[in-house]
């Protein structure tokens, strides 16, 4: 809410109003720029955003200093910093948005954790990134709105993909409805990564953005949609 996005971008009613920050996915370029200038009005500078390819490369934004708020984005899906006022932004539509903060506020992290990337290990990538830039810590992580447990059915290789990892990956997996198909817990999977990479306070998680049409995009729901944004920052 609170953008100008309309029709697939907008409302829920399809109105005019939807403030989605995705520059590509269908919405009007102009629409997105009075979107994202909206947002930064409300920040302490523009966020970074990233190219986002389900992958498992970490941007560091300190290393970046070439790289401006507003031109091309970095090909990652992750980024990480540790000066104050820079603005870490992951975009979403049913996939996990992860923010990472160390306990004393100093170094943070932010990531897009789409089941291909959860499996292959980008939570696991940004915090050694995270402790290469700024030492070991104790970590803290809140988990944004993602496709819910109920709304999430995928095929035997994604269960496959995580088990090979870690066999406690079964227990975020429930049968489906379809033979060969299973509804899996995407917030639950990523808790036990982060739990494997020592992290344990885990805040957030629960929220479904199949199931709220009024407050969340989702691509599952509807293909042609708008992307959200997660933001952290340092005061």
């Amino acid at each position: 809410m609170g953008g100008v996005s309309s029709g697939r971008w907008g409302l829920a009613s399809g109105a005019a109003g939807g403030l989605n920050l995705g520059a590509h996915c269908g919405d009007l370029s102009r629409d997105v720029a009075t979107n994202r200038e909206r947002l930064a009005c409300r920040l302490p500078g523009p966020p970074r955003w990233l190219e986002q390819v389900h992958g498992i490369t970490v941007f560091d934004a300190d290393q970046a200093s070439d790289v401006v708020a507003d031109g091309p984005a970095p090909r990652a899906d992750a980024s990480i910093t540790t000066r104050r006022a820079l603005v870490l932004a992951v975009l979403t539509a049913d996939c996990l948005p992860i923010l990472l903060s160390s306990e004393d506020g100093e170094a943070i992290g932010a990531v897009h954790a789409g089941w291909r990337g959860l499996a292959a290990g980008v939570v696991e990538s940004t915090l050694r990134a995270l402790e290469l830039r700024a030492g070991p810590r104790r970590w803290l992580a809140w988990l944004g709105p993602a496709i819910g447990p109920a709304r999430f059915e995928v095929g035997q290789e994604v269960r496959d993909a995580f088990c090979a990892v870690d066999r406690e990956a079964q227990a975020a997996f429930s049968v489906g409805v379809a033979p060969g198909k299973w509804y899996a817990d995407i917030y639950q999977l990523a808790r036990q990564r982060l739990a494997r990479a020592g992290v344990t306070q885990v805040f957030g998680g629960g929220l479904c953005t199949v199931s709220d049409r009024d407050r969340f995009y989702s691509y599952r729901r509807d293909r042609e949609t708008g992307r959200m944004a997660s933001l952290i920052w340092i005061d």
